[in-house]
């Protein structure tokens, strides 16, 4: 960045106000880059030129800048609703993007004589009443099915003002012969009544079902005390339908009133926000948007962008938030919480598994409709993460299993196209190693391994992961180094305890993003071959103990053993075994040898 330039923007920032606000980055062309909110201009602002930047993206904003324009507003939540604002109008390059601009459906209460009740996504203010908006189509769908079942609404667009009523202007339809209607346009049902209908769905709108029932059961027994067994049966199988509606609605008790709930999961490119709108202990709304990261934004910036998106789309004047981590951000006249026990804490826990599902469900569906393109951007981002020449298209990963120098066993996992290869596993026994020794025992493996694939001319991997750190890493070197490998396969090491990744030569350790999918791919091989080696390892070591104890009968040679060990398993079942069951794997007087041996054994 040019000198001139920087003394430009240095001016700009000293004469920046320590006000909340909103500023806006241009480039040379004066396009809107970005644009970020603040508690303190002046602080906020000067970060980005004051100190250096772990993130490459962040490094190439500063250096695109060519001029600052700010707005000074009066609170935090002011500035965070104007930024979201602008992000929308001019979606900046580096700003994240909210893919969440789908219309949601409502349910509305017509303002009109005899109020239709429908689905809609457009609210028109015209006095009429709008519940919602819903994520999904089919619970509104389902919801306006049940209302018009118990309360058997008109549907018609008839202008049902007494004076028409009165004249006899309409016939009744279809819907009233079929016992879905009563039909108010013929003046067979009273205003009154139809509006009480309409209060009750109103109380179910706003989650209050409990009170809907409650209402529902004392006519129900009215109607039952007056022998209008007929209507009180009918309000029978509208309650049954509510019963079971709140059956599925209700999450914790009713006392939870006006709560949203908030939970975020974020990884390199993208962050989800999952949201749980809760009415007298019933979830009402249920919404997960995805956030599309452009520079490193923290989760907590994140999720207070979400919070406020959502809120904003869906209405929300709840004065209670539920959120996973402390927020250093105020909204006036609102209250965050973080549950530790108790219902809370259960919707919490709740709204965080359904952004997992989320997230998994986006990541499935992506694989599936193009797999091929999804796993080469998984390799390239291996590669570029770990510098290497070419893309990881075959991984080969190695772990030594030992327990106190016995049994020395390693395993050898295979990935290709980073999804497990299990038909190429293998397994190695220790040869040449005696006792404990990690670093000889990952010479040896490395070596035999490679030397096989060279003498069977068989593709060689283009990475090897190496379970440890730098002692395992350099002996595998070692090993490369002697077949002449050495630069045509890269090599890394991961160690267990902070999950560091070391490079050959390089003292100093790469650690990887927890959340990249680079690390996950590294820590799934290296789980991998560790549950391999292990599994293999107390194979051998229980037919090694088994082996051992037939070991100290004489005239029980190795074939013997082997074929005992082959058909009985366990040396319970050769110790339980008779002379004739065991005359059928051995020789006869091998047999008895060994039934006499074992018996001699319990006697004693």
């Amino acid at each position: 960045m040019p000198e001139k330039l920087i003394d430009k923007l240095k001016l700009q920032v000293k004469v920046l106000p320590e006000k909340p606000g909103v500023y806006q980055y241009f480039d040379k062309s004066g396009k809107i880059i970005y644009v970020g909110k603040a508690k303190n201009l002046k602080k906020r602002v000067a970060s980005y030129f004051t100190k250096s930047h772990e993130s490459a993206k962040t490094r190439i904003l500063v250096r695109k800048i060519f001029d600052i324009k700010h707005i000074v507003v009066e609170t935090e939540t002011d500035a965070l609703l104007l930024e979201n604002n602008l992000i929308k109008k001019y979606q900046p390059r580096y700003n994240v993007l909210l893919k969440d601009d789908k219309s949601y459906p409502w349910i509305c209460i017509k303002n009109e004589r005899f109020p239709r009740v429908f689905y809609t996504r457009n609210v028109v203010k015209d006095g009429s009443e709008y519940f919602g908006p819903y994520a999904s189509v089919h619970l509104v769908r389902l919801m306006i099915s049940m209302f018009k079942e118990i309360y058997k609404l008109r549907t018609c667009k008839h202008n049902l003002s007494s004076e028409n009523i009165n004249t006899n202007k309409f016939k009744v339809c279809l819907e009233y012969h079929i016992g879905n209607c009563l039909a108010p346009c013929i003046g067979k049902q009273r205003v009154q009544d139809y509006d009480d209908k309409i209060n009750y769905i109103r109380h179910i709108l706003k989650g209050n079902i409990h009170t809907v029932i409650k209402l529902l059961k004392e006519q129900m027994h009215r109607f039952s005390d007056n022998y209008e067994f007929e209507n009180a049966n009918q309000i029978k199988e509208n309650l049954k339908l509510l019963e079971t509606y709140e059956s599925k609605s209700t999450i914790v008790n009713p006392k939870i009133d006006n709560v949203d709930v908030f939970s975020i999961i974020a990884d390199e490119d993208f962050a989800y926000v999952n949201y749980l709108k809760v009415a007298n202990g019933s979830i009402i709304q249920v919404n997960t948007i995805e956030i599309k990261k452009k520079l490193d934004e923290s989760k907590e910036d994140l999720l207070i962008m979400g919070i406020i998106e959502i809120r904003n789309k869906f209405y929300s004047v709840s004065k209670e938030i539920i959120v996973p981590f402390d927020l250093d951000f105020n909204i006036d006249n609102i209250k965050f919480i973080i549950p530790q026990i108790g219902d809370k804490k259960k919707l919490l826990e709740l709204s965080e598994k359904n952004v997992k599902f989320y997230r998994l469900e986006k990541k499935k569906h992506k694989e599936n409709i193009d797999p091929l393109k999804h796993t080469n951007r998984i390799l390239s981002k291996i590669k570029d993460d770990l510098h290497l020449p070419e893309l990881p298209v075959h991984i080969e990963c190695f772990d030594n299993s030992n327990i106190q120098g016995n049994f020395p066993v390693a395993a050898c996992v295979v990935f290709k196209n980073a999804k497990p290869a299990k038909k190429d596993y293998r397994h190695f026994n220790i040869k040449t190693v005696e006792g404990i020794d990690d670093f000889a025992s990952m010479k040896e493996i490395i070596f035999r391994r490679y030397k096989r694939l060279l003498d069977e001319k068989q593709n060689l991997p283009q990475l090897i992961i190496v379970d440890g750190g730098k002692g395992q890493l350099s002996s595998a070197v070692e090993s490369l180094d002697e077949l002449n490998l050495r630069g045509k396969i890269s090599i890394i090491g991961i160690a267990k305890r902070l999950e560091e990744i070391y490079f050959p030569n390089d003292p100093v350790p790469l650690y990887i993003d927890k959340n990249s999918e680079t690390l996950k791919i590294i820590q799934q091989a290296r789980n991998e071959a560790h549950r391999f080696g292990i599994t293999f390892h107390r194979d051998k070591r229980s037919k090694g103990m088994l082996i051992s104890e037939l070991d100290e009968i004489n005239g029980v040679g190795e074939k013997t053993k082997f074929a005992l060990i082959e058909n009985f398993k366990t040396i319970a079942n050769i110790k339980n075994a008779s002379v004739e069951e065991l005359k059928k794997v051995v020789k006869s007087v091998k047999a008895e040898i060994i039934f006499n041996y074992f018996n001699k054994s319990k006697k004693l």
